[in-house]
């Protein structure tokens, strides 16, 4: 059982750049593992931008910017486009985040944050721009992800937005489950149902 997600109000990295692909996620050459070791993956989230070719960091990139941190990553539109990959979910997973804010993500990525229990957060773009300056305006900007009532609000400004998320997806992240442990939460009703048929 994974840790229940309820309301998650916390500090923000911001990353707005379009079309961020799973290979700028995660780069293939990390795909021959097969487990999924989190800690392995998260050290490599973004590998190619966080560190230079020499393997020193790139003090340039957000990641490594002491002044940013937090569980939510605040993303440009079109988050998690091309290959299908479910190993760059376990890389934002694995680096910490809980949440990931776009304007737009792609579908197969959205599902594979959820399978991995990262909340994929949908905002309009204006409210994407503004999360943007409130958070380069001030890098302790909080924002407040609350689950249960499917409502994401900055807490700098205090302009909210709700989103929409499965309704399936949601009791699983509430409560702590995964697709097996939902089935086995639920295998008494499972047997009875086959029962009456």
């Amino acid at each position: 059982m994974k840790q229940r997600f309820d309301i998650i109000k916390s500090t923000c990295v911001p990353l707005p750049l379009e079309n961020v692909d799973t290979d700028q996620i995660i780069p293939a050459r990390f795909l021959k593992a097969t487990t999924k070791d989190e800690k392995f993956f998260g050290d490599n989230l973004f590998r190619d931008w966080r560190y230079n070719s020499d393997g020193s960091l790139n003090e340039d990139f957000i990641l490594n910017d002491s002044r940013y941190g937090g569980q939510i990553l605040v993303a440009g539109k079109n988050f998690g486009s091309g290959s299908s990959r479910e190993h760059a979910a376990w890389a934002i997973a694995g680096y910490g985040f809980r949440v990931v804010v776009s304007s737009f993500f792609a579908d197969i990525h959205k599902n594979n944050e959820l399978n991995n229990f990262v909340l994929p957060v949908v905002v309009s773009e204006d409210f994407l721009k503004e999360l943007f300056d409130s958070i380069y305006a001030d890098s302790k900007t909080e924002v407040e992800v609350n689950l249960p009532e499917q409502i994401i609000t900055n807490k700098a400004t205090g302009r909210w937005e709700s989103f929409e998320i499965n309704a399936y997806k949601k009791h699983c992240l509430m409560n702590g489950l995964d697709d097996i442990d939902f089935l086995v939460e639920n295998k008494d009703k499972i047997a009875e149902f086959e029962a009456k048929r």
